[in-house]
């Protein structure tokens, strides 16, 4: 145990961190006149749990190696899933542990799915407790896939590796300075936006939380109608810009602020992934008009909107979009499942894996017809080896079976197919909002089984980190020295 001691240190001071987070939703408690004793209980909770953790690991380490990598990616999303579902147990919403487990999961996730009815009547602590999972889980996603993610060679992440020249013993002192810029960029970003929600029309409120669940693209809303409730082209469109600028790499704005102004133009995968938005809605729009006749009554804002919070796994909705037929749905299915930019807030596949696979794909081919050249694989001017194509095929392979495998689950647990599909699809992607009745954009997760929402939380902690960050711990061989 003693070489896990790293670990649970870290275990500690992030639930202590979480425990003193815990006292600001007290702030809106106070000022709203809504005072219990929600928060103050599971603050104390949290952080006495993350004392015992620190103090009892105090002599640990100060370095840590790949394994315990693995082990504390896996062990803290959970541990904060467990304990940021505190605050909903004990609130007057009388969640049950599985639905106070799911929300939370799905706040630290930033999949933006929700098991609560009647949102506006929700007190305005647990309001801006979602908004604070989901903003938690969008910087801690940052920072383990510019950080611990590239060094556990999980699915192609080694693309975002800091430097060459960095093993699993660098790690903790080599990402301070990388964090503490991403952290401030974070920031800005989340309070620019709140500013210009307020000169929108929020009132101050939604501005705050809205920003956090923006940058974040997590999804959760103040409303059950989502931005939907608005109807403000004016909020739709900073929604809009926001979540592209919490869908770049992070690390292209520490590139973009150390002199480096081409990044975001140069970056193969920040191109396609704006190549994608704009295909997508042409060829929403011809569908469109082709089914409605006549193009004036087609929303572009509406069609924008949706495919940017579908892509990016944001989950806002501001119409029903599984009113528009039948190719919609399918096409955002496949949205949901590529995702946006690695070393960003968003989720699913991500751009750089598919760009990479069509690549990888298209030398396949031009081998078959030229048997005798030497056709190397570059992604933004670095070769790609063997070993990391290796990684992204394991990756894509093993998302598109779990996904199989947990709709599969999901229909036993009695889900019709529509939202079994949608369902794991969501789920593993961390959008947010599924298709059909029971989970569409306008719908909740309120009404399915127990069985259903254990499942789902499983496939939003797979999707989170990657899938092979949770699949390794559960081999015997990992357990090995």
């Amino acid at each position: 145990m003693s070489n896990y001691k790293t670990v649970f240190f870290t275990l500690g001071i992030l639930l202590v961190i979480l425990g003193v987070a815990m006292l600001i939703p007290v702030i809106f408690q106070l000022f709203y006149k809504e005072f219990n004793s929600t928060f103050i209980i599971s603050s104390i909770i949290t952080v006495i749990f993350g004392i015992l953790f620190f103090l009892s690991n105090i002599d640990h380490q100060k370095t840590i190696n790949t394994q315990q990598a693995f082990l504390l990616t896996a062990l803290s999303w959970i541990s904060i899933a467990i304990f940021g579902s505190i605050p909903f147990i004990f609130s007057e919403l009388n969640l049950s542990v599985t639905d106070a487990f799911f929300e939370s999961m799905s706040g630290i996730t930033t999949t933006g799915s929700t098991i609560i009815s009647n949102i506006e009547t929700t007190p305005k602590a647990i309001l801006i407790w979602r908004a604070m999972l989901q903003w938690l889980g969008g910087i801690g996603i940052i920072l383990m896939a510019i950080t611990l993610m590239p060094i556990m060679n999980i699915g192609g992440m080694q693309l975002l590796k800091i430097s060459g020249n960095d093993t699993s013993e660098k790690i903790l002192p080599k990402s301070k300075q990388i964090s503490l810029r991403l952290i401030i960029i974070y920031l800005v970003l989340t309070f620019s936006c709140a500013l210009f929600y307020k000169i929108s029309g929020m009132n101050y409120f939604d501005s705050l939380s809205h920003a956090m669940t923006t940058i974040s693209t997590g999804g959760f809303s103040n409303y059950d109608q989502s931005i939907g409730y608005f109807n403000n082209p004016k909020i739709e469109t900073v929604s809009i810009i926001f979540i592209l600028l919490g869908s770049i790499p992070f690390i292209s704005y520490i590139k973009f602020i150390s002199g480096n102004k081409k990044i975001i133009f140069k970056d193969e995968q920040i191109k396609l992934f704006f190549k994608m938005i704009i295909i997508s809605v042409f060829i929403l729009f011809v569908y469109l008009a082709i089914v409605n006749q006549n193009i004036f009554e087609i929303s572009i804002r509406s069609i924008i909107f949706n495919v940017v919070s579908i892509l990016t796994g944001t989950g806002y909705v501001t119409k029903e979009f599984d009113q528009w037929g039948n190719f919609p749905l399918i096409f955002f299915l496949i949205l949901m499942f590529i995702g946006g930019c690695a070393g960003s807030t968003t989720c699913g596949i991500k751009i750089f894996r598919v760009h990479i696979l069509y690549y990888f794909v298209k030398n396949q081919l031009l081998k078959v017809i030229y048997p005798r050249a030497i056709i190397n694989l570059r992604y933004n001017d670095s070769n790609v080896d063997d070993k990391l194509i290796a990684s992204i095929v394991s990756f894509v392979y093993l998302y598109i079976l779990i996904f199989f495998v947990l709709a599969s689950l999901l229909t036993l647990t009695g889900l019709d197919f529509t939202t079994s599909i949608s369902g794991a699809a969501s789920s593993l992607s961390n959008v947010g909002p599924g298709l059909g009745s029971e989970i569409g954009p306008n719908s909740n997760y309120s009404n399915l089984p127990e069985q259903s929402k254990w499942l789902l939380s499983l496939g939003m902690i797979m999707g989170r980190l990657e899938i092979f960050a949770i699949l390794i711990v559960f081999l015997p061989s990992f357990w090995r020295k």
